[in-house]
């Protein structure tokens, strides 16, 4: 019985730990747990953190276009998208991802990459307490440091900006940006460096969107991204 009652207890804290770790985000330089899991394990992995009001403008517009164009005003979760992918796999069609960039952040700094009814269910809640406690900004600089964006172990918009064209994220033009941003669902078999007629293609796409007024407004009202 004691036995369990400790197992039970360390269960609790482990769960409680994100919570409790990411009011404290609201400064330093977080890393994502694939990021540790690959320096643990001794594989590739850089990161040159850079804050967002040094980045290229292009870049957080374009990812939030190709992402999550609800950033703005959803409270973590985009429940529309969330209704239109449970609707496309009832009728048969392939799964869309309908994870918003918080969404994206809660897994990458604290749970575990795959498709998992149990991530998801620790997700979701996540997901709605770091957008509660953490500023949006500050949501998508935290993503924009940790999303592998190299085939060998780069992560972040830094390195993953030196690695495709040589220069840092600070000078991303447009097109640069919205290559990056095409890349992030796969940044092993996407290139932004080489990037293929599909990745050019979405690039274009992003490029549009990121234009759209309703972004447009998202960054005036958020000013510092």
């Amino acid at each position: 019985m004691r036995i369990a009652r400790n197992l039970s207890l360390i269960v609790l804290l482990v769960l409680l730990l994100p919570y409790l770790l990411a009011p404290l985000y609201r400064a330093g330089h977080p890393v994502s747990a694939l990021m540790a899991w690959r320096y643990l394990t001794g594989a590739p992995m850089s990161r040159q953190w850079i804050d967002l009001a040094a980045m290229s403008p292009s870049l957080p517009r374009s990812v939030v276009a190709s992402e999550d164009a609800k950033f703005c005003s959803h409270h973590g979760i985009d429940w529309g998208a969330l209704r239109e992918v449970i609707d496309d796999a009832g009728d048969g069609e392939v799964a869309r991802g309908g994870s918003t960039i918080t969404q994206q952040v809660a897994k990458n700094l604290f749970l575990w990459p795959g498709r998992s009814v149990v991530r998801k269910a620790l997700e979701f809640p996540l997901a709605l307490w770091i957008d509660l406690v953490l500023p949006k900004p500050r949501i998508l600089e935290i993503y924009l440091n940790i999303a592998e964006l190299g085939p060998s172990g780069q992560f972040g918009a830094q390195t993953g900006a030196i690695y495709a064209f040589g220069h840092p994220a600070s000078g991303l033009a447009p097109r640069e940006a919205a290559l990056l941003a095409a890349i992030l669902p796969n940044p092993v078999r996407r290139s932004a460096r080489n990037p293929g007629p599909g990745v050019r293609r979405l690039a274009g796409t992003y490029m549009a969107r990121a234009q759209a007024s309703e972004l447009q407004r998202c960054w005036n009202e958020n000013r510092g991204f």
